[in-house]
């Protein structure tokens, strides 16, 4: 396994910006966990319904188009395109898969790692060699328990690589609760996001530091869950909820005591925070753009990318993408004094 090693430890705090009001588009959609840009610039996401979905926006940033590409039999979750047309997806029940480029077919890429199943496949990235990144959020806890595993801290999420006419490996062990995925845009590392954590963890590549494992960014102000990395290098991180004292707390009591308290905070648990959050982070692991929109009809915002002059916005749990304009940026002396966010 890879050493640990100091690093870049960047806090996230910056000041926060106004969100526009998220307009949803194609409602038919229900439960767009992540989202993704094709090279035609149309927004791919895969449903609650086992659908891969792909949508397509008019010059104006209307809803033209919404087509079933495939349905892979499971629970579909991030996803990548590849040079070809076909897409690789995370299939929280089935594994990595492989949607062809032009009939829907669905292939089994890895369902296994060292003998044992995959389960709860989360978010994948492709490096310019064919080589995949992707991880396993947990593997005491399936999809349908996510919060389970948040509550126990169960630290069993992985990031796994599968190199070209290879079998998966395990780069990564120990993450808390493993989510979304991206590598820099030169590949000197891949970030891997720890949502019980409020971390990125990074994962050198290349020069002297390659194998060693340190932090791109920490004490984050929720969640993190997708990542997405767009054509100007910055990784776009969706925030799907809030800090919770609470659970913080409870992380800091031993295993035992954690796993008694996962039935009854799972029944007590209330609905989403109407918060919509998503940082933008440059490739030195500074946060560079904090947008932040409170009582919204958006609930749970588990990804986030940037299209042309738009933020586009996914949800494990609403019906429908959202969209919204992405606002300029702050001026250089309004970003040179940040405050802290709540």
């Amino acid at each position: 396994m890879p050493r640990t090693r100091a690093g870049t430890r960047t806090r996230s705090r910056v000041a926060a910006e106004p969100l526009p009001l998220p307009r949803v588009l194609a409602p038919e959609a229900h439960g767009p966990e992540h989202v993704a840009v094709d090279a035609e610039g149309r927004i791919l996401t895969g449903t609650a319904d086992g659908a891969v979905r792909r949508l397509t926006l008019s010059p104006d940033r209307e809803l033209v188009r919404s087509e079933v590409l495939a349905h892979t039999g499971g629970r579909p979750l991030g996803l990548v395109p590849c040079p070809d047309g076909g897409l690789l997806v995370c299939d929280a029940r089935r594994g990595l898969l492989r949607v062809g480029p032009d009939d829907g077919s669905v292939r089994v890429v890895a369902d296994e790692v060292a003998g044992r199943p995959l389960r709860f496949c989360s978010n994948v990235a492709t490096a310019e060699d064919g080589t995949v990144y992707f991880t396993v959020s947990s593997r005491r806890h399936g999809l349908e328990d996510w919060l389970g595993d948040i509550l126990e801290n169960t630290a069993t999420g992985q990031l796994l690589r599968l190199r070209p006419g290879g079998r998966p490996e395990v780069v990564l062990d120990g993450l808390r609760f493993a989510n979304g995925v991206a590598l820099a845009a030169d590949e000197s590392y891949v970030a891997v996001a720890e949502s019980g954590a409020y971390r990125i963890s990074r994962l050198w590549l290349t020069g002297r530091r390659a194998g060693t494992r340190d932090l791109l960014v920490r004490d984050l102000p929720g969640f993190p869950d997708n990542l997405t990395r767009g054509p100007d290098g910055v990784i776009w991180v969706a925030i799907a909820a809030p800090r919770e004292p609470a659970l913080d707390l409870l992380h800091r009591a031993p295993a035992p005591f954690r796993r008694a308290a996962v039935p009854l905070a799972t029944r007590l648990h209330p609905g989403p925070r109407r918060t919509v959050r998503a940082l933008a982070i440059g490739p030195d692991g500074r946060v560079i753009r904090h947008l932040v929109r409170r009582r919204t009809p958006y609930r749970m915002a588990t990804s986030v990318c940037a299209l042309g002059g738009l933020l586009v916005m996914g949800s494990l749990l609403e019906r429908g993408i959202a969209v919204c304009p992405l606002p300029p940026p702050r001026e250089a002396t309004s970003a040179a004094h940040p405050q802290p966010v709540e």
